[in-house]
């Protein structure tokens, strides 16, 4: 198949003419003509309807172009990066990020990325769902211990842990058998008990607050509230400050934040930058450390 003629055909379509499609490219209508009509003969189908009210996709014609255009804008930026010697990043990057991270990390992430490469523009949405980047059209995405997805690819750049923490004011269990203690829980907590410590500690949770958010969990923690279970990064300045106390470890369960983006693209330069870049922020791997 001609990619010239594809590529043209794309042009037409989103054009919605050959008159605009001719005038945006600085090609001639009968050139875009030819190769609309070499398509079509090449693959036995019509792909676009020609009326007096100018040009329609047919069933085909709009098929085509929605498997095709995604792709067809890689392919072409590919040939540009490979004329231009794969140069600077560039170009507009959109990111999808958890919201916490987000909040957290993501302002001055972001900010240092776009100060290393000015050519460079970034959107970061938070947001907590699994996004679907294709769909969606995001370049990458953050995400938390995320399942297997054969459509996306990346890497792990830092890991974090969920820890037991309470104020100084509330009594710490002395382990040996399970402890019942207030405590700070998310809003879809549901009954369950929190083993520190490979077994040394095993506490059972009793709610005194249902909070929506780890950063007011672990603020109402510091209020003396009760025990919070919450990343340690978050709570690492606290701890450090004296503010609250670290109760223990929960065994077994690491949180590791990744960087992905889809497999069935050609990285673009600014996605594999975006990557080196976040791994490069955490260098031994560790949230906790970072901050």
């Amino acid at each position: 198949m001609d990619l010239n003629a594809l590529t043209d055909f794309a042009l037409v379509a989103t054009n919605g003419g050959l008159g605009k499609a001719s005038r945006a490219s600085g090609r001639s209508k009968a050139t875009l003509s030819r190769r609309l009509a070499d398509l079509e003969e090449q693959l036995g189908v019509r792909l676009i309807e020609r009326s007096a009210r100018g040009l329609k996709l047919t069933e085909a014609g709009q098929m085509l172009m929605d498997r095709t255009e995604g792709p067809m804008h890689e392919v072409i930026e590919a040939m540009t990066a490979a004329r231009e010697g794969l140069s600077a990043p560039r170009g507009r990057l959109r990111i999808a990020s958890p919201v916490l991270f987000s909040q957290l990390a993501m302002g001055g992430l972001s900010a240092r990325f776009c100060a290393a490469y000015p050519e460079v523009s970034c959107e970061v949405v938070a947001e907590d769902r699994v996004v679907d980047l294709v769909e969606e059209q995001f370049d990458a995405a953050i995400r938390i211990n995320p399942g297997p997805d054969s459509s996306l690819v990346g890497r792990c750049f830092a890991k974090d842990r969920l820890v037991v923490v309470a104020a100084p004011s509330v009594p710490a269990p002395t382990g040996g058998k399970v402890s019942p203690v207030p405590a700070i829980v998310p809003s879809s907590f549901q009954p369950g008990n929190w083993t520190l410590d490979d077994g040394r500690l095993i506490l059972e949770p009793i709610p005194r607050l249902r909070l929506s958010s780890f950063l007011m969990i672990r603020d109402a923690a510091i209020a003396g509230a009760g025990a919070a279970l919450i990343p340690q990064s978050i709570a690492w300045n606290e701890l450090t400050r004296g503010e609250l106390v670290q109760w223990g470890t929960v065994s077994g369960v690491e949180v590791a934040l990744w960087v992905l983006h889809t497999s069935r693209r050609l990285p673009a330069p600014k996605v594999r930058a975006f990557v080196d870049f976040m791994c490069e922020q955490y260098p031994q791997g560790s949230l906790v450390l970072n901050g």
